[in-house]
């Protein structure tokens, strides 16, 4: 099964920019739908994005589009999420997510998951 373990979390000021990071481990990582989620202070978690395997299609939830950008690099073994326009509403805990499978939704989440970065947005 795969690893995985998050990076490139920080504070930063409202309509600044973070680059996350994602690097998997421990099984093909070509195989996997790559997700992101967070969860806020005091609520549930939710999903941001989601990738295929090869990258050619991707999934962004609704209040980050156009602002924030899902990616994959397999040969680097990597997924990245690239958050612009950042708001004081963004602050959460990001966690990448795997699965073997390409789903409509992920209201259950997905099997695999990193422990998470934490990204901090000051008014």
């Amino acid at each position: 099964q795969v690893q995985l373990v998050e990076s490139g979390g920080g504070l930063v000021q409202a309509g600044g920019s973070l680059r996350l990071s994602c690097a998997a481990s421990g099984d093909t990582f070509s195989d996997y739908v790559l997700g992101w989620f967070r969860q806020a202070p005091g609520k549930e978690r939710e999903f941001v994005a989601v990738i295929n395997q090869n990258g050619g299609l991707t999934k962004h939830t609704d209040s980050v589009k156009g602002r924030f950008t899902i990616s994959r690099d397999n040969p680097k073994n990597a997924g990245y999420l690239q958050m612009d326009s950042l708001k004081p509403e963004d602050t959460a805990v990001y966690y990448c997510a795997a699965d073997r499978s390409l789903r409509t939704s992920y209201p259950m989440g997905m099997p695999y998951w990193g422990k998470g970065t934490l990204v901090t947005v000051s008014s």
